[in-house]
């Protein structure tokens, strides 16, 4: 037994994910002011308030009130170490999102009750049932006009294929609502938006819902209506049990306003409750457990100049396993080296803090000069590699003109740096050496066209470029390789690891290659190696 156990049981690693515009990073902002990691919650995005989230820290961000990065966060809350990994909803990144959802151990589904399940989080969930993910639903927005419960509920079941279990049952909704009943603590939870920014606490204990007291709080006709719908929830709904959550069977549910500080308190205090400790992953070399005592751990994410004035590149690194120490060597599989991080960081969005020591589920930033790839794995020595980090082949591709030729260095520097963070893919041509840009959405070439300008101060453009689908070619026959190569020459292009990429222009003309070089395997990356 390693003597860090007590230190992997108190960890608490999830991801908060949603349709765009559900509350997502507004839920984020409550839950770090109920752990005390900030004194004042931001506005994602508001005329009134000067003010943006801790989560949302590029200044894209900032601007369009959006998360476009997954960032990461910590604190201290009731005796457990919860790390948080707000991610991007707009499903222009969902890559993004689909990687980080490989190093969280749960999740907390963000739904908004007037809009109910929307299509993003029907992709978000077949992620999370691959992987059979715990999932918390936090229905938001009941502060506002919204739809029946029991039909949200009902849809939850039906549109995303999950079992519900509610833990909190909401009375009355938009103008008309008075708060939440918890069926645990059999108290209710009195609703009060006269301040957004702090925390507030209104519960009151009602042993018996039968009794007055329940209308001298919320008046007759809200307690008839409750008392029919508790009624109707323990007819239908099965006791909740935990070992199914676990599996991902079944899922809590809770509803409250993210905005209003309303409705956090249930959620954080059942989830720290009842949501898994840091768990093993599967490697190349079999199951490696979070009490296995040498260290492992994978890399999901790079970003590049987290803070705009230092230039840095940061490898988020996923501990799996064993003790992380600072100023220890450990080796990179891939290169085959041994390496020493002085001073590995702690997050709070950008805000980062060097630490002494990691355990499993925490998540680490490691300063970079570009040793790492995203799916990188670190260990004390051992020769393993984790498995299952999603790659997704490109969709729209784009040739990069470049505006400024005085700056075309910063402009390759940039173009290297952030796509190694995997919000797209480079390719070039090598009979004109035109760089190309490949992304799974539109809004991702905006990114990368803002962040070039101001973190680069390099300016460009992209010109479309009509192409159907690029995949990865490769033979065994060099003969035929080579005269696949110089036959289709304008449609080849190379990745940054200078492997050769057919451009195909239309679905027929894949299949005519296929068919035409029935030695060349024609292939899509959809891991990273």
């Amino acid at each position: 037994m390693v003597p860090w156990l007590d230190e992997i049981k108190r960890r608490r690693t999830f991801a908060i994910i949603a349709h765009p515009d559900a509350g997502k990073t507004t839920l984020t902002e409550k839950l770090l002011l109920f752990g005390g990691a900030i004194q004042i919650a931001g506005a994602v995005k508001s005329n009134k308030i000067n003010r943006s989230t801790t989560s949302d820290f590029m200044e894209i961000e900032k601007q369009r009130g959006i998360s476009v990065s997954t960032s990461v966060m910590a604190f201290e809350y009731k005796g457990y170490k919860i790390n948080i990994l707000d991610t991007p909803g707009h499903e222009d990144f969902a890559e993004d999102t689909y990687r980080t959802l490989t190093a969280v151990d749960s999740v907390i589904l963000v739904i908004d009750c007037v809009k109910g399940v929307e299509s993003q989080t029907r992709k978000l969930l077949e992620v999370c049932r691959m992987r059979n993910t715990p999932v918390i639903v936090f229905i938001n927005k009941l502060d506002r006009e919204g739809r029946d419960p029991f039909d949200l509920l009902d849809e939850i079941e039906k549109e995303l294929k999950i079992k519900v279990f509610p833990m909190t049952w909401p009375i009355g909704i938009g103008k008309s609502f008075k708060g939440v009943y918890n069926f645990f603590e059999h108290r209710l939870n009195l609703f009060n938006n006269e301040n957004k920014f702090v925390r507030t606490d209104n519960f009151i204990t009602i042993s018996d819902i039968s009794s007055k007291e329940l209308e001298s709080n919320i008046g007759e006709n809200f307690a008839e209506k409750l008392r029919g719908d508790v009624e109707i929830i323990q007819g239908v709904y099965d006791h909740f049990d935990k070992e199914s959550y676990l599996k991902g069977i079944i899922s809590p549910v809770f509803f409250g306003s993210a905005v209003n500080n309303f409705g956090i308190q249930e959620l954080l205090d059942t989830f720290v409750e009842i949501a898994p400790y840091p768990k093993g992953r599967e490697s190349d070399k079999g199951w490696i457990s979070s009490d296995y005592p040498k260290l492992t751990g994978f890399v999901f994410k790079i970003h590049a100049n987290l803070d705009p004035k230092h230039r840095d590149r940061i490898a988020f690194l996923r501990i799996v396993s064993g003790k992380f120490e600072r100023n220890k060597n450990y080796f990179h599989v891939r290169h085959q080296k041994w390496l020493k991080f002085s001073n590995p960081t702690a997050f709070m969005a950008q805000q980062k803090s060097v630490i002494d020591e990691a355990y499993p589920g925490d998540v680490i930033g490691l300063y970079d000069s570009g040793n790492f790839k995203i799916g990188d794995t670190i260990t004390e020595g051992e020769n393993l590699t984790f498995k299952g980090i999603p790659s997704f082949s490109p969709e729209i591709f784009k040739y990069v003109v470049n505006k400024d030729p005085m700056k075309t260095k910063q402009l390759q520097k940039g173009l290297e740096q952030l796509t190694e963070e995997g919000v797209a893919q480079l390719f070039y041509k090598k009979i004109d050496n035109r760089k190309i840009i490949g992304t799974v959405g539109q809004l991702q070439f905006e990114v990368l066209q803002h962040r070039l300008f101001n973190e680069y101060a390099a300016k460009c453009d992209f010109d479309s470029l009509p192409i159907y689908k690029a995949v990865w070619v490769s033979s065994d026959n060099e003969k035929k390789m080579q005269e696949f190569l110089n036959e289709r020459s304008q449609y080849i292009a190379y990745d940054k690891e200078d492997r050769p990429v057919f451009l195909a222009e239309s679905a027929w003309l894949l299949q005519m290659a296929q068919e035409k070089y029935p030695e060349i395997h024609f292939h899509t990356i959809n891991e990273f190696n």
